[in-house]
């Protein structure tokens, strides 16, 4: 279960643009911000939305639906940090970047 899996080549990413991957039945948001990695889970707790999709501006992803804006760096909730969104390693290693399928945080969907 704490395997991780490969979900592309680094030029398969742009800088500030979420991709979105199915890693052990869950939907996960992979974001690229230069040399620094992060996955959060795709799903915003309030509707559902696909974070992936979001706007990305600084360490914030703006749920496409509703605004709600989460750190991609530990999945905080902007507007309320007592709730997160799990979080997942990353890795680079030859080109190839691997996501952990174990969540890093136990998180608090309270929304």
């Amino acid at each position: 279960m704490s395997e991780y899996e490969n979900v592309g080549k680094v030029t398969d990413f742009e800088d500030n643009v979420g991709r979105a991957f199915s890693i052990q039945d869950r939907m996960v948001a992979v974001f690229r911000k230069g040399d620094e990695w992060y996955a959060i889970d795709d799903m915003c707790p309030h509707m559902g939305a696909s974070l992936a999709e979001g706007y990305v501006e600084g360490n914030s992803v703006s749920c496409p639906w509703h605004a709600w804006r989460f750190c991609i760096v530990d999945g905080t909730w902007e507007d309320n940090p007592r709730t997160k969104v799990d979080c997942f390693d990353v890795k680079v290693e030859n080109d190839e970047v691997w996501v952990r399928a174990k969540p890093t945080s136990d998180s608090t969907s309270e929304a």
